[in-house]
């Protein structure tokens, strides 16, 4: 049946409706694929573009916690509330006039950050020897080499590091996108198929079964 996905109002049915939204969102995942395959050719743009970004998002939110504490000023956190907001404001300004030098900064707290973390890990999977031991030793030495790069580049890896993890960030989520996108559209083609031949073994049927007995 070529027209089952649309009513007969000539409104698209369920099952129609339902493909469309996969297809968009296969489409926004093919967008952000190119956005991250432009940011890991572009890594220096991505990262200055990324911090103006953050410079934002802080500035946005500390606007939205102001008005939410004012709006409830008669709790008991109003100038925790306030104070939160201004850090972050006062954080997406400085972010905004210097993008290079919080670019350094959260390049040097991340590379901490991945250091920190493969050592634990690393001292972790020696103690406890789980069933992942192998795997918790792989993560931890990835992570202490990530770190130690890093930081032997530092500031220079700046202009790159942050760039490249947010640009692999936007490609791994289209990926994502896309796969969901393109299997759901798939299931509901299924699904459909499926309804429409059930429906036509039941006309066969019907009449069949009407017929009465000699």
């Amino acid at each position: 049946m070529p027209g089952a996905r649309r009513r007969k109002d000539g409104r698209p049915g369920p099952h129609g409706e339902l493909s469309r939204s996969f297809g968009r969102l296969a489409l926004l995942g093919a967008v952000l694929v190119v956005a991250g395959l432009v940011g890991l050719c572009y890594v220096g743009f991505a990262t200055l573009t990324t911090m103006i970004l953050f410079g934002w998002l802080l500035l946005v939110g500390g606007v939205v916690g102001l008005l939410h504490a004012f709006q409830s000023r008669q709790s008991n956190f109003f100038w925790l509330a306030v104070v939160v907001a201004a850090l972050n404001l006062a954080a997406g300004v400085v972010v905004l006039r210097r993008p290079e030098g919080a670019a350094e900064t959260l390049t040097m707290f991340a590379a901490l950050l991945f250091l920190a973390g493969g050592v634990f890990r690393l001292a972790g999977g020696l103690v406890v020897r789980g069933p992942q031991f192998g795997w918790t030793l792989v993560q931890g030495a990835f992570g202490v080499l990530l770190g130690v790069l890093v930081l032997a580049d530092w500031p220079h890896s700046s202009l790159y590091v942050i760039g490249t993890f947010f640009s692999l960030a936007l490609l791994f989520d289209g990926l994502g996108l896309i796969a969901i996108g393109v299997g759901g559209r798939r299931v509901v083609s299924l699904v459909e198929e499926e309804g429409q031949g059930r429906g036509q073994g039941g006309g066969g049927a019907g009449p069949a079964a009407t017929t009465p007995p000699a």
